[in-house]
């Protein structure tokens, strides 16, 4: 299928960077749980995540 990134080339990004770190750079994150962070979503207006 042409476009569709290899699930290798997802799983190599993966392992190279904190998504956490990425996403908090743009978002307001919360902890919700031992492993496990939200926020709201940036595409259209909502109250909880």
């Amino acid at each position: 299928m042409p476009g569709r990134i290899r699930d290798e080339d997802v799983e190599a990004a993966r392992q190279r960077t904190d998504i956490v770190k990425v996403v908090s750079g743009y978002l307001e994150l919360k902890k919700a749980g031992a492993d496990r962070m939200v926020g709201l979503c940036p595409f259209h207006p909502e109250k909880t995540p």
